[in-house]
């Protein structure tokens, strides 16, 4: 009975030892660093800042687009670079969502480069959800905006439905209030949905998404002025549904406060901007930063790299994809 004992108790030490390096390898992989790729792919920012440089150079409107696809990506179900794959015959993928429609096309460009890339100087090593993270910040930085530390070792999704993308991202025609909810169910305050809202600094929005509510004749927010040259920018969309007018009219190109200065003097362009103003709850926030670049530098910053670890998938959890456009 003692030998049975003592073999009952060996046994039992080999598992829990068996469960505890289990738990511990599990901890290593999902621990996410700055220096993730110091070791397995040293050069990896090089390749992604001369990757986003030549493509910003080319085309000026890569940092609007990949931003915006960050977004898309991150902020319904995390950052796992499922906005990438492409739909099948068998599976509609998110970027085929209708919000998702009208996401630029140079954003998945500059992410494919990068990933082809690296994927020669570093096969089967960077997830396309750590290229979308890094991308983005250093194209910001290209266009003045602020740097902030990007923490790496995501994991890319093996799912991407159009259905899970249902209603979870924000509409140029939401209310604050809604707004609010949707931010703060994924744990974000006003303030830092105010300050991310200030991505609207740069890019441009399709008259679609505003023209509805363009009237220099009544009081929708718009400065009358600005009205009608919205309306003239926009007289043929219903044939051409693909012109556009840029965010912020006075700096689109140059990542500053403008954008936080021109709603107030009804130069902003879409409902929720304007709502932005005239909510009690966001008013404040809007006037700091227009007043203050720096202060919202700060901010945006800070609630970027939230946002950039938002729902990130580690370890076992994910793959690292071999196209970002396809699931392995």
């Amino acid at each position: 009975m003692a030998e049975q004992s003592q073999f009952n108790n060996l046994t039992l030490t080999i598992i829990i030892l068996c469960f505890s390096f289990q738990s511990l390898s599990s901890a290593a992989e999902s621990h996410l660093t700055v220096d993730f790729y110091s070791k397995s792919c040293p050069n990896f920012l090089d390749i992604i800042r001369e990757t986003i440089t030549n493509k910003q150079i080319s085309t000026p409107t890569t940092a609007a687009a990949a931003l915006r696809l960050f977004f898309h990506d991150c902020f319904p179900n995390g950052c796992d670079a499922s906005v990438l794959v492409s739909s099948t015959a068998f599976n509609t993928a998110e970027r085929d969502s209708s919000i998702n429609l009208s996401l630029p096309g140079d954003g998945f460009d500059v992410v494919i480069r990068a990933k082809t890339a690296l994927e020669l100087a570093c096969p089967n090593t960077v997830s396309c959800s750590d290229i979308i993270a890094a991308a983005v910040r250093d194209l910001l930085v290209t266009v003045g905006g602020p740097y902030y530390e990007i923490s790496l070792g995501r994991r890319d999704s093996r799912v991407s439905k159009s259905s899970l993308v249902s209603d979870l991202l924000p509409l140029p025609s939401m209310q604050i209030s809604k707004l609010i909810d949707q931010f703060s169910s994924r744990g974000f305050s006003v303030q830092e949905m105010v300050a991310l809202s200030g991505a609207h600094t740069i890019g441009f929005s399709h008259c679609k998404e505003f023209t509805n509510r363009v009237n220099p004749n009544n009081s929708t927010g718009y400065n009358p002025r600005f009205a009608v040259a919205l309306k003239k920018a926009c007289l043929n969309y219903r044939n051409d549904p693909t012109i556009s007018v840029f965010n912020d009219v006075m700096t689109p190109n140059k990542f500053d406060n403008m954008y936080f200065q021109n709603i107030p003097k009804g130069l902003g362009l879409l409902e929720s901007d304007h709502g932005l103003f005239s909510d009690p709850r966001t008013r404040p926030f809007v006037e700091l930063y227009a007043r203050d670049q720096a202060r919202f530098f700060k901010d945006f910053a800070g609630a970027m790299q939230k946002l950039s670890l938002h729902g990130v998938l580690t370890g076992r959890r994910g793959e690292i994809r071999r196209r970002c456009d396809a699931i392995n």
